[in-house]
């Protein structure tokens, strides 16, 4: 119940501060774009836009989102509260998949993507990853513009190598994970489960790290109970 409520608040929050809107003029701009473009490019457009967006938007906001709660000091008051550093972290996670799902869901409908189950899932593991990344990214600044020049090099690696897969999809980067969740939303993926798998140890990996290093950002607030 304690992780539903954090999940809820956490929902509240990004409608609170325009998160729900904004994607939604992203959404009916992506889709109107959908529809201008030939349709043999409607495919590899809808791949790169969900990729790239919904399923990114945790790196984009994370750092806004908790450098707020902390100029708020809401974090002070979840540090010595009985919430658990995993609860917070799986109720950002959980809170911007869900976004991310219904923005992709949206796009592949308009884009007529034959694999909608797969483009859903694949979009929910990469908006985890992302988000898990901001979220490590996010406890090591102080201030936004800080967050910006340490994500840099973060958004080329995500970015680069699987819009570069896309269109040349060679075997010797194949088993960068990301390249794998790009394949999977256009519907390439030269095996479904083993990239699906992959992506989901990374988010495995990246939680551990994740949870981790909030907890020592709770403990410089004075979180006494971790």
């Amino acid at each position: 119940m304690r992780l539903l409520r954090l999940i809820i608040g956490d929902i509240r929050f990004q409608w609170r501060y325009g998160f729900y809107l904004i994607y939604a003029v992203f959404c009916a701009i992506y889709t109107f774009l959908l529809f201008v473009f030939p349709e043999s490019w409607q495919e590899n457009a809808a791949a790169i836009m969900i990729y790239s967006d919904p399923a990114a938007m945790g790196l984009f906001f994370m750092g806004a989102i908790v450098l707020l709660e902390k100029s708020e000091r809401v974090l002070n008051a979840l540090a010595v509260s009985p919430v658990k550093v995993s609860e917070y972290v799986a109720a950002k996670v959980v809170s911007l998949v869900l976004i991310s799902t219904l923005v992709a869901l949206i796009l592949s409908l308009a884009a007529r993507l034959p694999n909608i189950l797969t483009v859903l899932l694949s979009t929910a593991l990469a908006s985890a990853i992302f988000t898990l990344l901001g979220i490590i990214a996010a406890t090591q600044i102080n201030s936004l513009n800080r967050y910006v020049i340490v994500t840099v090099p973060i958004e080329v690696a995500c970015f680069i190598p699987p819009i570069i897969y896309l269109f040349a999809p060679q075997n010797y980067i194949r088993w960068f994970p990301l390249n794998g969740c790009i394949a999977l939303i256009a519907g390439r993926s030269q095996s479904v489960l083993t990239d699906l798998l992959l992506l989901l140890a990374l988010v495995v990996s990246l939680w551990l790290i994740a949870v981790r290093a909030m907890g020592k950002m709770w403990k410089r607030l004075g979180g006494v109970k971790l």
